[in-house]
């Protein structure tokens, strides 16, 4: 019965996808961000946000709050709708990057670092856009349980790739030795690193103490490779912007896994600050 709800599911999926190449990009973009907004506001995923929202900004008004989650709804709409016509997103050139001299060395040298972002604006979009400018990179996602809309989404992605090296891994055990094979034959790697960790470490995020993945500080330390944070934002006219901060290491012996995280939890912080209505509040990082 799972596999025949799963199937339902995948072909209301494909009959979207189908529609969304149909429509004029602006018109797919506007039917995607109300369905997410109108199914959205009325889901449990709604409650998990006003919650997160109002843990974050405890001195809002509920109006303040809900309008924030509404946006956010439909970021999280347009984000569905670009990655279903992911190649128009650079065809177009959508993407607008900033400060890339942080990763000229990456890109000329082919030498190796640790991306890291968060679940904010388009996060599809990093993966192949760090490939796009010459990097060899390995990205890891979290795999959908419906296994025939994983299975499409993962071609979306890879097909997305102009490399023959980067690649995409689900999180789990296979990404683990993924990521590791990955940096053994100098590939870099992109990780998003806001959402919850169950097997990861207590770190201070919002003044509140949540599981937090912190291998790739271990590997960093490592293996001795530079860590640099994306920014990523949208602009005006439905452009994206990726901005590369400075590249720094985490070779200070006296600096701690949870002592760095704490500095970069910190970074994060002001961006969600900054963009709020662009982050996905819908998922459980405060329990």
């Amino acid at each position: 019965m799972k596999k025949i709800f799963y199937f339902i599911e995948y072909i209301g999926l494909i009959f979207i996808y189908y529609l969304y190449k149909i429509l004029p990009h602006s018109l797919s973009v506007k039917c995607s961000s109300f369905l997410f907004i109108t199914f959205g506001m009325f889901s449990k995923a709604n409650k998990t946000a006003i919650k997160n929202c109002k843990h974050v900004f405890p001195n809002l008004k509920e109006n303040e709050i809900r309008n924030i989650i509404k946006k956010s709804w439909e970021n999280l709409g347009i984000t569905i709708c670009e990655l279903l016509r992911f190649n128009e997103i650079f065809d177009k050139k959508k993407i607008k990057y900033k400060q890339l001299e942080n990763v000229q060395d990456c890109i000329k040298n082919n030498k190796q670092a640790i991306f890291i972002s968060i679940h904010q604006s388009n996060w599809e979009i990093l993966v192949p856009s760090l490939d796009r400018i010459g990097l060899n990179i390995g990205g890891i996602y979290r795999h959908i349980n419906n296994i025939f809309i994983d299975k499409l989404i993962l071609n979306i992605r890879e097909n997305s790739l102009v490399s023959k090296n980067s690649f995409y891994t689900p999180k789990g055990k296979k990404s683990a030795k993924d990521i590791v094979n990955a940096i053994n034959n100098s590939l870099s790697i992109v990780l998003l690193i806001d959402q919850k960790d169950s097997s990861g470490e207590d770190v201070l995020f919002f003044n509140k103490k949540v599981k937090t993945q912190t291998g790739f500080l271990k590997i960093a330390r490592k293996y001795k490779l530079p860590i640099i944070l994306i920014k990523n934002r949208r602009i005006n006219n439905g452009n994206i912007e990726i901005t590369f901060l400075e590249p720094f290491y985490h070779n200070d012996l006296k600096v701690n896994d949870i002592q760095m995280m704490e500095k970069i939890h910190k970074k994060i912080e002001e961006w969600i600050k900054s963009e709020p209505s662009q982050w996905f509040w819908q998922h459980k990082r405060f329990s």
